[in-house]
């Protein structure tokens, strides 16, 4: 079976040397993008088939390159594919939508012949067995992405969002070298078998919780590791931010997943309260930041931040529940976790791909020149409404399942024994549904400014509706956000394989439940039937329909719009989203962004124009990243004296540091 994954592999890579051939050609885009989901297709079919047969045997494969007497390690177990069904499944709309929405690039040799790699890099980190293969797979995905990242390197900010992506993946790429370090230190190889079954000691296990935190969280977009995903996310084409933002992010899961639930041993109870802190910390942080956001795909984007923290606020628990010996309360928490990695990347591929379709139709992006799409773009303005709501996480839409998940797995946190634990889960608790309520605040923002009201500018008046690809690709992942909000019990199901071996236990079987409901504890503290809220919301608005064209006047009236007393019909006179978030932010802007706000009124009978100024801050960026921006420069120029010595003081430089090493291994203990 891997070497079947890795025969798709290969042919990722052959259709990379392909687009580079056939970039310029007119049907050369829509050859590799529809031969990538093909490929895509048929790897996703065949995860799902080892998914469902997950409790067979883990199938293995060692190929003679890579490390000398250790060679290359491939594995497919149910968690590998799990993931393998994200990556592939998104990889899959993706090249849907490109195969349509891609025949627009004007430079398309920037992007073919990486398109293919990234896929082909996503899935080798997934299929990777040992720490070199895995290493080496996980360098190469973020090599190729930030190729892709920089496809539009002539747009103002892509060369920094580039650079910043590039050091942010350098970073995490050495924390997970040091946490692999460590794991095999102790047994003197970096195969992953040899790491499971001979765990290091609680000091050095703690010391690879963090390091592994720092290089998958990097990667993923903790806080206060995000400040790339803000950045490159928007930089890079649309349906290549929707692989970054849902299925780039999830590898990254994966790999933090691995290695502390596989390869790390039994946790210790505190292990559960970092990856809690910052997990609630993340989805704070992340939604507050996307709604102070004008720019629709930098807004997404943020919100990507706010969902990995959700995520990780599962992973937590489940380390919490499973220190403790509660291996039920561990299974609910970890298949929410894993439940809501599928739904985001449904859901925030829809969402990019409807913010690409609005750029494609536009030329647009900042949410102020936008409005009155829904007339235009109705199918497209039906999509992006349909992934706000699951992104909002509205019943009975797929984002609700996964978060009452999480929130019942919260509500077992007072039968933890440890004191911290039984403070920080209630906590992150609220924090959760806080972030919750801002999420449906900023999406009601999102969809409002973008397609409601008048257009307020000459392109989102002029926009039409794209192209039936993209049309087809948006609207299978609403049918897939909703059949996964309305039948969770079979994913649930289906995740099985996939938790128990790393949570110690399992859910009960939700398929067998009558009318299709989900119990994750007991029927008597909580249940959930999607399908029947499902059906009472479509009778509710049936019934309402059929009222108001029964009861209501025939009579056709037309007037003016409502314009608060202002007979100017202009869209100036329109709500904006600077002026949605500004209660949003006067609450928590001085916290959080440092906020400020200033007005220039003129005085009676001047004619000139008023002037309304907010500037907000990025404290994160300021206090960290900014210092060690200035302090790298600073080392760097002083450094810059190096490359003028002479020979006699580069041997002279060489024999000081290798008696300096020399002596450090001598005293060392």
């Amino acid at each position: 079976m891997p070497a079947l994954f890795l025969a798709g592999i290969a042919a990722f890579l052959a259709l990379g040397v392909a687009g580079l051939a056939v970039a310029r050609y007119e049907n050369g885009p829509p050859a590799i993008y529809g031969a990538a989901g093909g490929l895509a297709a048929l790897l996703c079919v065949l995860a799902g088939y080892v998914l469902a047969a997950a409790s067979g045997p883990s199938l293995e494969l060692v190929l003679p390159l890579g490390l000398p007497r250790i060679g290359a390690h491939f594995r497919v177990d149910a968690l590998s594919a799990a993931f393998l069904v994200v990556v592939n499944l998104g990889a899959c709309a993706a090249s849907l939508f490109a195969f349509g929405n891609g025949r627009g690039e004007r430079e398309p040799e920037r992007i073919l012949p990486f398109y293919p790699l990234f896929l082909a890099g996503m899935n080798l980190v997934v299929l990777a067995a040992d720490a070199f293969t895995f290493l080496l797979a996980w360098e190469f995905m973020s090599l190729v992405s930030w190729a892709l990242v920089l496809a539009h390197h002539r747009a103002a900010g892509n060369v920094r969002a580039g650079y910043v992506y590039l050091m942010m993946a350098g970073f995490g790429t050495l924390m997970l070298l040091l946490a692999f370090g460590l794991l095999a230190g102790h047994v003197g190889t970096y195969e992953f078998a040899m790491m499971r079954v001979s765990a290091p000691g609680p000091r050095v296990a703690g010391i690879v919780l963090v390091l592994a935190l720092l290089g998958a969280g990097s990667k993923a977009g903790l806080v206060p590791l995000h400040v790339w995903l803000p950045l490159a996310h928007p930089a890079a084409p649309s349906h290549v931010s929707a692989l970054m933002s849902g299925v780039m992010t999830k590898v990254a899961v994966y790999g933090f997943v691995r290695i502390v639930f596989d390869l790390l041993g039994p946790p210790e109870w505190w292990w559960g309260m970092p990856v809690l802190a910052l997990g609630g910390l993340t989805a704070v942080l992340g939604v507050l930041y996307a709604l102070m956001q004008h720019d629709l795909k930098r807004l997404l984007a943020y919100h990507t931040v706010e969902n990995i923290g959700i995520i990780f606020t599962g992973l937590g628990l489940a380390l919490a529940f499973k220190a403790n010996f509660m291996q039920a309360a561990a299974a609910l928490a970890l298949t929410a976790a894993l439940f809501h990695v599928l739904n985001h990347m449904l859901f925030k591929s829809l969402l990019f791909f409807g913010a690409g379709a609005v750029l494609a139709a536009t030329g647009e992006r900042d949410m102020e020149r936008l409005g009155g799409l829904i007339s235009t773009m109705p199918l497209t303005a039906f999509a992006f409404l349909a992934g706000s709501a699951a992104i909002s996480a509205l019943p009975p839409l797929n984002g609700f399942a996964s978060e009452w998940l999480i929130f019942q797995a919260i509500l077992l946190s007072p039968t933890l024994p440890q004191w911290g634990l039984k403070l920080i889960v209630p906590a992150i608790g609220a924090m959760l549904a806080l972030a919750a309520a801002l999420a449906a605040a900023c999406f009601v923002k999102a969809f409002g400014i973008t397609f409601l009201g008048r257009p307020r500018s000459p392109a989102a008046m002029s926009a039409r509706e794209v192209d039936g690809f993209s049309l087809a690709a948006m609207l299978a992942l609403v049918a897939l956000c909703v059949l996964c909000g309305i039948l969770p019990g079979f994913v649930i199901d289906a995740l099985v394989g996939v938790v128990q071996p790393l949570a110690g236990g399992r859910m009960p079987v939700q398929s067998d439940i009558p009318w299709l409901s989900i119990v994750p504890v007991e029927e008597a503290r909580s249940s959930y039937n999607p399908l029947l809220v499902f059906v009472f919301i479509a009778a509710a608005g049936w019934l309402s329909a059929i009222a108001v064209h029964r009861w209501a006047s025939r009579a056709v009236r037309r007037g003016p719009a409502w314009d608060c007393g202002f007979p100017d019909p202009s869209p100036r006179t329109e709500y904006t989203a600077a002026s949605f978030a500004q209660p949003i932010r006067r609450v928590f802007g001085t916290l959080v962004f440092r906020a400020h706000e200033s007005v220039d009124m003129p005085a009676p009978g001047e004619m000139r124009p008023a002037r309304f100024d907010v500037v907000v801050r990025d404290l994160i960026w300021d206090g960290l990243y900014a210092p060690i921006s200035v302090a790298v420069g600073t080392v760097a120029t002083r450094l810059n004296v190096v490359q003028s010595l002479t020979i006699r003081r580069y041997l002279a430089l060489v024999f000081v540091t290798l008696v300096g090493l020399l002596a450090a291994l001598a005293v060392a203990p």
